[in-house]
């Protein structure tokens, strides 16, 4: 039984991570297709409204107080002593957190479409201003169902169920752009692609609270709970609270600043470049997402040997890291040769030239946090994420007080700038500190491992540069022929000079395995 439930669980961590790439690739055709065809049938000025407004409902999610991960953790304590009645009772807890969180969130947001003149001053024109209350209102109700949906959403992660949960949120992917295109195409504005998220989301939901029950049986008590728990709860909770508020403040304060200093057209171009950059980000995410358990477990198994401990989480941090590496190394390389002409010749035209400038500001100095991405589990897991929020916080304050400055005299470009600088700052240099001395992780040999692997970066960024300057990509089949040269140099040089056994492996076997099927 035991071996049979292992099995089940690997084949879960394999299925999600696979269903992860997936929901990346399709997420990559969307932003190829789907997003271009939104710019203009929106137009500069409604697509940039779109985005400041879904950036100021987006700062309300900070609501969640880090709770999903609180709810991991201690599902892994009471699963370890087998406490199901302990579990019920957490479940029944979370479900009333997070149905008040949602509720506040409504209340928040109503307040917020009734006085959005507090945020952007005279940034909107009249019409805006109209067209944005509805918008805020829509989103709200949104959010506030979102939010009592957390506690299933959480209770389906923490038993590993990963494949359920990527294919409803790839369901999300395809349906939203797939309603909401031939509405656009029919004249339809902003108003109708926020309709068609509510719906989708609404439907998703419910085939998540039908799994919960019906699969996963799970129960819900609301009577009983121990006060130590609420302490416990939000004193591990507090500071992911402060890391979510403080990534608001990074990734979405920008846009605020530049809709009430410089209107909704300068918000368009910084959101085309940062559409880019969350895909890019989404990479990261996509792989370190599936390892939330286990490395939680890992550390309960672990915590009374801490030479152990710090030798599985350094060969699991090095082992992500170094994949992660490979991949983004592609897609940042690829960014910076492919990137310019792709916005302005195929993608948003060349009124949004800007925006490439903005994706590399946001990319480059990213990646630094993107390849140790799995590392704020890991702190989390031994409760050490304390740090990690003060050194956040002040890197937020030096992007907010960069931006207000740089956004009035350069705009998009200039936001951006003061984001890059805050993340060089407390991602390249603190947090790597901070790692390497609490954290359990060898830093210096993760490092040692990236840096032995960037020789394989050399052949691919000279062939880069020869195409751009010989490769004349006048034509889309240009183009694309340019980005297939390009990648195939990438994939050659990096399988012979930065790739290990291991990661060979991972791409022979599934291919061996698909040749002795036929």
């Amino acid at each position: 039984m035991f071996f049979k439930k292992n099995l089940s669980n690997i084949n879960q961590l394999k299925a999600g991570s696979f269903l992860s790439f997936f929901q990346m690739t399709l997420g990559s055709f969307i932003v190829l297709f789907y997003t271009p065809v939104m710019i203009r049938e929106l137009g500069k000025s409604e697509y940039g409204l779109y985005n400041t407004i879904a950036s100021t409902i987006s700062m309300l999610s900070v609501l969640n107080l880090g709770l999903s991960s609180g709810y991991i953790r201690f599902y892994t304590r009471y699963r370890q002593k087998e406490d199901y009645d302990s579990i019920y009772r957490l479940n029944g807890l979370f479900i009333i957190i997070f149905t008040t969180i949602g509720c506040i969130a409504f209340l928040c947001g109503l307040f917020l479409s009734r006085n959005l003149e507090l945020v952007f001053s005279s940034g909107l024109t009249p019409a805006e201003y109209s067209k944005a209350r509805i918008l805020l209102l829509l989103m709200s109700v949104n959010l506030a169902i979102t939010f009592p949906m957390s506690a299933f959403t959480s209770i389906i992660s923490a038993h590993e169920k990963y494949v359920i949960l990527k294919l409803l949120e790839i369901i999300n992917n395809i349906f939203g752009p797939f309603i909401t295109l031939p509405l656009l195409l029919m004249g339809f504005d902003s108003v109708a692609m926020v309709l068609v998220s509510l719906f989708t989301a609404i439907f998703t939901d419910i085939i998540y609270i039908f799994y919960v029950f019906c699969f996963l049986s799970q129960k819900f008590y609301f009577k009983g709970f121990k006060k130590s728990i609420f302490k416990s709860l939000f004193s591990y909770t507090i500071f992911i609270a402060i890391n979510l508020i403080i990534d608001q403040i990074n990734w979405n304060i920008d846009k605020l600043l530049l809709g009430r200093f410089k209107g909704t057209a300068e918000v368009a171009v910084y959101s085309a470049g940062y559409t880019l950059y969350s895909y890019y980000q989404l990479i990261s995410v996509s792989i370190s997402g599936v390892f939330t358990p286990r490395i939680h477990k890992l550390v309960a198994e672990t915590h009374h040997n801490s030479t152990n401990m710090k030798k599985l989480l350094t060969d699991l941090f090095i082992k992500v890291g170094r994949i992660q590496f490979l991949i983004l190394g592609l897609a940042s390389t690829g960014i910076l040769f492919f990137g310019k002409i792709f916005i302005t010749k195929y993608w948003a035209g060349n009124e949004y030239d800007n925006a490439y400038f903005v994706t590399l500001l946001l990319v480059f100095p990213a990646s630094i946090t993107l390849v140790q991405n799995l590392g704020i589990e890991i702190q989390r897991a031994q409760n050490l994420h304390h740090f990690r929020s003060y050194v956040y916080l002040a890197m937020a304050l030096i992007n907010l007080i960069l931006s207000i400055f740089l956004c009035q005299k350069y705009g998009a470009v200039g936001s951006a700038f003061g984001t890059a600088v805050s993340l060089i700052v407390a991602n390249g240099f603190i947090m790597n500190i901070y790692y390497h001395k609490k954290c359990n992780l060898d830093i210096i040999t993760f490092w040692k491992n990236l840096i032995h692997m960037s020789k394989g970066l050399i052949f691919p960024v000279i062939s880069g540069v020869f195409i751009i300057y010989f490769f004349k990509m006048t034509s889309i089949t240009r183009f694309l022929c340019g980005i297939v040269l390009y990648t195939s140099c990438y994939c050659t040089s990096v399988w012979f000079l930065s790739m290990n056994n291991d990661e060979k492996k991972l791409i022979t076997r599934p291919l061996k395995h698909i040749i002795r099927r036929f």
